[in-house]
């Protein structure tokens, strides 16, 4: 036991390897609890450095884990999305109609209306312009509007991503909707399909439109439909009518810089139009030339060229008096050929040549006097013997006002009116040299005072008409009756309704310069009236004839000997008479007419090759500063018929009549003063027969004195727009007439 104690062995930490393998048991500085002070430095800072590499890690390991966590959330909402996005499209998609029956719909049809030598007159339609190929228009207008709204056009598929993307960025830093990521296909499909809505259906069906269009057409045919459709602006529809409205010419011939310029209306069309913002339109076209030569579609040299020489805009549109004549057409249309299905061209009979001259002498008389005379309106009509416009002025300015007073307006003619009461009493058996005394005459309350106050006592008839003699006028009228004036004028081609009391002879129903020039025609070529007309030939843009007027046989309407009676004493007009300021190297004849207080001046004429009429006056029917027939309407006609004269034969007016000396006239008896029924007209008027040639008239010798105008007097000042109704003078005639002695002047003057 003793040894065991003296054998007993303490715990030790520093035991050797042998006491350790003999016992089994020791206890190391590790195994301390708190480390003792002799750890070394070295060991300490070998722990601190694995302490700091575990906490990297760590730190390691988490971000790793956040950008996994992020990639899968990322990748699981992606699926979703696309899942929903492909469910909205399915859904959208099965409201449409089924792909097998979309078709792209055929654009607006346009109505392109020329001259009788094939000169544009207008382009009338929805689309404001006619078609034209990828390959005829202008090339800059493709590759400016392909630089400036999809550059990427050739490239895509019909939806650019990389677009779309720019857009949506742009949008999200700006915080607003700035820009827009839809390709020119994607705006084809919008304007040929769809709204223009901004909801998620409009868009979703455009994007299911735009790969239709490109899967069934090619990169050019989309963007030719395109340019033919798009709006330019300022009611512009097609690059064509875009190019006519605001450069005055064709989209063939459209330069680098206009072609700029029309690009850069497709942003914004309505807000950047030149008509409205010249500066805004021509900013906007130098971005479009920075485009162009930044995708390499023009050389630096060319875009310099360009900014030097910005486009230069049409000063107006649709300011041509041709264009009265293109509302007429598109009025008559409808009648002739029903409805426009597509493209078709309509060839007219008016010439663009005479169209200006007239155009110029109306707007020139009123530029230079319209102040003066207080005149601020003007008309021009000129048809030939075959019935054809070839010039119609319906106004001072189309741009300013598109009322044609030449068709629609309706006004009193005066003494213009005339000469269909003249005609009917020389239907009744008068003649040129019928003798009626040109006196004060009352037929009831009513005096139809000459124009100054002026008479000449006993004179002929070729005297009166040349001289405008109102009292003469009226006589006949009674003499033969109302309704025979009526008759005579209704049948020479008046279609407004004519008021059958004496007055008429003095013109007080109203009539339009249109139907009262076309009422002159029968005079001009023989006695035949023709059907007046605008157009000629209607033909598709393939040249299918869908009309065609092929004139055929005019109706007689007065008998030769008549006619050449009338143009021996209108002839005396232009010879003698009011109008001898419209006088010139042509055999010529036709009336002046003046209404109350100088409201309305005409001037109605012809020769065998044209006959025209011209009136002044104003809109609202206020009196002119002593502006009559002779004056005015004369000289405008005087310079219209000269230009269109020229180097065209002379060739005389027909009809023939021989004077009977003026020492065996014999008055014609007179009837009483009751006597007021029409006489019945002559036995050919009505017979259908081919226009004769026209021979020599015979003229008598025209009296020395003259009057310078021509007038009348009514009850009351009842002005002359077409919604007044004028007062009728009783068809009576009664009390005594007051006997006005007469000079041996007057005598002679009245042969």
């Amino acid at each position: 036991m003793a040894n065991r104690r003296d054998s007993r062995i303490e715990p030790s930490f520093e035991g050797s390897p042998r006491a350790k393998s003999s016992e089994g048991f020791s206890v190391s500085e590790e195994d301390r609890v708190v480390p003792g002070s002799r750890k070394s430095a070295s060991k300490g800072r070998s722990a601190k450095a694995k302490s700091r590499g575990r906490g990297r890690d760590r730190n390691r390991r988490g971000l790793l884990g956040i950008a996994t966590r992020l990639v899968y959330w990322c990748f699981v909402l992606c699926i979703w999305g696309g899942i929903a996005t492909a469910g909205i499209v399915v859904y959208y998609g099965a409201k449409m109609p089924a792909a097998t029956t979309w078709s792209v719909p055929d654009r607006a049809p346009n109505i392109k209306i020329v001259s009788v030598d094939g000169a544009l007159i207008a382009n009338r339609g929805a689309s404001g312009g006619e078609a034209v190929g990828l390959h005829e228009m202008s090339p800059y207008i493709p590759e400016a509007v392909v630089a400036i709204e999809d550059r990427r056009f050739y490239s895509h598929f019909g939806i650019d991503p990389i677009g779309l993307s720019r857009a949506m960025v742009a949008n999200l830093i700006g915080g607003h909707f700035s820009q827009g990521g839809s390709t020119l296909t994607q705006q084809l499909a919008k304007n040929l399909f769809l709204t223009p809505d901004r909801t998620l259906e409009r868009k979703v069906q455009e994007v299911l439109l735009a790969l239709w269009l490109e899967h069934k057409h090619s990169k050019d045919q989309i963007l030719e439909m395109y340019l033919n459709r798009v709006y330019f602006g300022s009611g512009a529809y097609g690059v064509e009518a875009a190019s006519r409205r605001y450069f005055g010419k064709s989209a063939r011939d459209v330069t680098l810089s206009e072609a700029a310029l029309l690009a850069g209306l497709l942003k914004a069309p309505s807000k950047l139009s030149p008509a409205r913002d010249p500066k805004a339109a021509e900013e906007r076209a130098q971005l479009v030339l920075a485009a162009m030569r930044e995708t390499g579609k023009i050389s630096d040299k060319e875009y310099k060229t360009a900014l030097s020489a910005p486009a230069t805009r049409a000063p107006s549109y649709w300011t041509g008096s041709e264009n009265y004549v293109a509302d007429t057409v598109m009025d008559e249309l409808p009648d002739l050929i029903g409805d426009v299905r597509g493209d078709i061209v309509i060839n007219t009979t008016v010439d663009l040549n005479l169209q200006k001259l007239a155009e110029q002498s109306i707007r020139r008389l009123i530029d230079e006097s319209g102040k003066k005379l207080n005149v601020t309106q003007g008309a021009l009509v000129s048809i030939d013997d075959s019935g054809a416009v070839r010039a119609m002025v319906g106004g001072y300015d189309y741009s300013t006002s598109q009322f044609d007073r030449a068709s629609e307006a309706r006004r009193q003619p005066g003494s213009a009116f005339k000469p269909f009461v003249y005609m009917a009493a020389l239907e009744a058996g008068r003649t040129p040299d019928s003798i009626r005394n040109d006196a004060p005459i009352k037929i009831g309350k009513w005096t139809p005072d000459n124009y100054g106050g002026k008479y000449y006592g006993k004179v002929t008839l070729a005297t009166a008409l040349a001289k405008s003699l109102n009292s003469v006028a009226a006589q006949l009228t009674m003499e033969v009756g109302p309704d025979a004036v009526v008759e005579a004028a209704h049948r020479m081609g008046i279609q407004s309704d004519l008021q059958a009391n004496t007055s008429i002879a003095l013109g007080t129903s109203e009539v339009t310069p249109l139907e009262l020039t076309s009422a002159y025609v029968p005079f001009a070529n023989g006695g035949y009236k023709p059907d007046i007309h605008f157009i000629q030939r209607i033909t598709t843009a393939n040249g299918k004839v869908l009309y065609e007027n092929s004139g055929g046989s005019a109706p007689r309407v007065i008998k030769a000997d008549i006619v050449g009676m009338m143009n021996s004493m209108m002839t005396g007009t232009v010879e003698v008479g009011t109008a001898k300021k419209a006088a010139f190297n042509w055999p010529s004849a036709g009336k002046t007419g003046t209404s109350q207080n100088s409201r309305d001046a005409w001037f109605v004429g012809y020769t065998a090759n044209l006959t025209t009429g011209v009136w002044f006056g104003n809109d609202d029917g206020s009196p002119m500063k002593k502006v009559t027939g002779g004056a005015l309407p004369a000289q405008a006609w005087h310079e219209f018929m000269v230009a269109a004269h020229e180097g065209v034969p002379v060739r005389p007016l027909p009809g023939t009549w021989k004077s009977t000396p003026s020492d065996t006239i014999v008055p014609d008896e007179i009837p009483s003063a009751d006597a007021s029924q029409p006489r019945a007209p002559p036995a050919a008027v009505g017979q259908s027969q081919p226009v004769a040639p026209a021979p020599t008239p015979v003229r008598q010798a025209r009296p020395a004195q003259t009057v310078d105008a021509d007038g009348f007097d009514m009850p009351s000042d009842s002005g002359s727009t077409a919604s007044i109704k004028h007062p009728v003078p009783p068809g009576n005639v009664g009390g005594p007439t007051k006997k006005r002695q007469t000079s041996i002047l007057d005598i002679l003057g009245g042969g």
